[in-house]
């Protein structure tokens, strides 16, 4: 075994990175074919390319034991690639397969970590050789793999009408819409079709494509969602299975389907083209949406990938750490010559002309370093599917995981942060949130549950979901746990059922019995809220029982760079970032009340919300105290709401964030609401106010 540390080496950290993504894509062609349940001949070429890339280089780097294990699977694959695989003992090898790519992943953390290295996995090598010898002994070999699997192109279905088809049921159609801001309409409108299929046949919905179309959100926020359902149910039973689907505002029962051109959706890949339903005494026209000519060409998929294909990189994401830090550095010193005081008063319009050009090309470079640290959320979301195949199988459970919004690309650092909690919540929806297949029946579902992954964006932040139509949460049950744990926030009576989920979050709420009585949410919830907030982010969560969760994070694109409101209380100039500023406004004495603790509140269009005095909390003297003289700001964290008083606001400046001095990390800093700091143009720095933090505490 080589005694090679992971100090940096630059043949070392190529090995890892090499032998991580190999690997990664190995679990990806794996979960994809045991899903078709077909292994086509390329398939078993780049799994064989694979195990003998990092059977060499791990040999190279003198790590015997991940080179032994990737030979013997390399040895494998090279006799199903000559002799082919019966279609019986693609489970078995699957399995096999998983097993080797887990051990080798296991072997590469432990280079990472500078841990010790595992001798030879004998059991494991024991099964592949085993299995090399079920191949080896059989005498009617199948089919050549290229011959017996051929490559099937998977492409994006339409929902068609079957003309005749409703003599199997009564037609309905729905026109439904979702709360307003409820974000998301997509997921919501796709989890509707989810609890809808048991009742009846799906015949048409508008839009079409709801996972797939990014425009779908828009559509169905500005039009609605439109579905055609063929039923034996009753109109209300239908009804009331709509009205139980998370954020329904309205369901109405139409006559007419509409047309596409109705909607005034402009979409050149689909033809409307009206059918008339062939019922007795039934009057409805319905839109059948077909793709036009030669979309579905397999010859013209290939062309477009190919002609979309990147010149791509591999970059040390140290380096970009440095290189976004001289870029900041680059954004504070060119504030700082354009806003020298010593410029003050004089008339130098080349200057000036310059310093603009200047700030322009400062804004196109900030810009393109921070695109190059934005990447795909995709990665994440596909680690999910190897989690929900292993339990599954563990749990003999049946559940489809559907990812949307994989394009959506955030800061590296990001991805870091959410990918642990991602994983927590899938493991608590598949193990306590979606009931077994029988349970299921039981309910009249779908045996099949479904698992949502979704990521858009949502101005200067990210919107990920984490959504199952498993049994949901019990707030009754939730409450008893809180007041047996005496964790409640205020009387029972008084909190909404949104507060009564966001009790999960609370650290101590987590017991055993909370597994078995309710859907073990609580689990650790508190772990995911602090990993979420560590990265600036907020957690909600919205449920109907019987139907569901869906767990929302609300995150920030990037940590690096922000949009801040500076504002001034006395000298001190602080810096608010604006995705947390709701508004700002003047307010009168008269305006203010107080609660029976005798703290400030104003009520502002029928809410109430508490004021927080900035100059109290860090004790800053000489500020203004009269609250018509200085300014309030409404902001938000989540679910929560404050209005924070100051003495005024300077302006709106793009600040790169710095964080606090490592001398200061014996005080408790960040409790005490500062997220980090920024140098102002003038040399001075300003600190960066925490909102979640602030009202946390205050």
């Amino acid at each position: 075994m080589s005694n090679l540390e992971f100090t940096g080496d630059s043949m070392l950290e190529m090995y890892l990175f090499e032998s991580a993504t190999l690997l990664e894509q190995l679990d990806e062609i794996l979960l994809m074919s045991e899903k078709s349940m077909k292994l086509p001949q390329e398939d078993i070429n780049e799994i064989f390319r694979i195990m003998h890339t990092i059977k060499g280089s791990s040999a190279m780097m003198e790590y015997n034991a991940i080179s032994y294990t990737a030979h013997k699977l390399e040895d494998l694959f090279f006799i199903i690639r000559e002799n082919g695989i019966r279609d019986t003992l693609f489970g078995e090898l699957f399995d096999l397969v998983l097993k080797v790519s887990d051990f080798l992943k296991e072997e590469v953390e432990k280079i990472k970590n500078n841990e010790k290295l595992s001798v030879e996995d004998t059991a494991l090598i024991h099964e592949i050789l085993d299995f090399i010898g079920v191949l080896s002994k059989k005498i009617d070999i199948a089919e050549p793999s290229s011959k017996e699997n051929k490559i099937e192109p998977m492409l994006g279905s339409k929902t068609e009408v079957a003309v005749g088809s409703n003599d199997s049921g009564v037609i309905f159609n729905m026109h439904i819409t979702f709360t307003p801001d409820c974000q998301m309409e997509n997921i919501r409108a796709f989890m509707l079709l989810n609890m809808l299929a048991p009742l009846g046949e799906i015949l048409a919905t508008l839009p079409v494509e709801l996972n797939s179309n990014p425009d779908a959100s828009a559509i169905i926020s500005e039009n609605g969602f439109y579905c055609r359902i063929s039923s034996n149910v009753s109109m209300d039973e239908i009804l009331e299975t709509v009205k139980g689907t998370l954020s329904v505002l309205t369901c109405i029962f139409i006559d007419n389907f509409p047309a596409l051109a109705e909607l005034a959706i402009e979409d050149k890949s689909i033809e409307p083209l009206v059918v008339a339903s062939q019922a007795a005494g039934d009057d409805i026209t319905t839109v059948v949406e077909t793709s036009s000519k030669g979309s579905n060409d397999i010859n013209d998929i290939l062309q477009k990938s190919k002609a979309g294909k990147q010149n791509l990189i591999s970059v040390d994401l140290n380096k970009l750490d440095t290189l976004m830090d001289l870029v900041g550095e680059i954004v504070i010193t060119e504030s700082m010559v354009s806003g020298s005081p010593d410029l003050l008063g004089l008339e130098l319009e080349s200057f000036h002309k310059s310093s603009r050009q200047l700030r322009k090309l400062t804004d196109e470079l900030q810009g393109i370093v921070m695109s190059i640290r934005m990447i795909p959320i995709a990665a994440t979301f596909q680690k999910m599917q190897r989690i929900v195949r292993d339990m599954n199988k563990k749990l003999s459970k049946d559940v489809d995981l559907i990812l949307s919004g994989e394009d959506t690309e955030v800061d590296k650092t990001i991805i870091d942060g959410i990918a642990d909690p991602l994983m927590h919540l899938v493991r608590n929806a598949m193990d306590h949130g979606i009931e077994s297949r029988e349970q299921r029946i039981a309910a009249g579902k779908n045996p099949i549950g479904q698992l949502i992954l979704s990521a858009q964006n949502s101005g200067g932040d990210i919107i990920i979901s984490v959504s199952d139509n498993g049994r949901g949460l019990d707030p009754d049950i939730i409450l008893a746990k809180a007041r047996e744990h005496d964790i409640l926030t205020k009387p029972p009576g008084e909190m909404t059922e949104k507060e009564i989920f966001n009790l999960l979050t609370l650290p101590g709420f987590s017991t055993k019995e909370a597994v078995t009585e309710f859907s073990g949410r609580g689990v650790g919830m508190d772990v995911v809220k602090k990993n979420i907030e560590k990265i600036g982010g907020s957690i909600s969560i919205e449920s109907k029982r019987g139907y569901g969760t869906t767990i929302f994070f609300r995150i920030p694109l990037t940590l690096a760079i922000i949009d801040g409101m500076e504002i001034r209380v006395n000298d001190n100039i602080y810096t608010l970032p604006i995705p947390n500023i709701r508004e700002s406004f003047k307010a009168l004495e008269h305006q203010l009340i107080c609660d029976p603790d005798g703290n400030e509140m104003i009520m502002i269009r029928g809410a109430c919300y508490p004021i927080i005095r900035l100059h109290k909390i860090y004790g800053i003297i000489g500020s203004l105290e009269k609250i018509e003289d200085g300014i309030l700001l409404l902001v938000d964290s989540g679910d929560r709401l404050a209005c924070i008083f100051v003495d005024g606001l300077v302006g709106k400046h793009q600040v790169v964030v710095k964080p606090v001095p490592s001398l200061l990390n014996r005080y408790p800093v960040k409790k005490s609401g500062i997220a980090g700091c920024t140098i102002l143009g003038d040399g001075s720095i300003s600190l960066i106010l925490d909102v979640q933090s602030i009202l946390n505490r205050y």
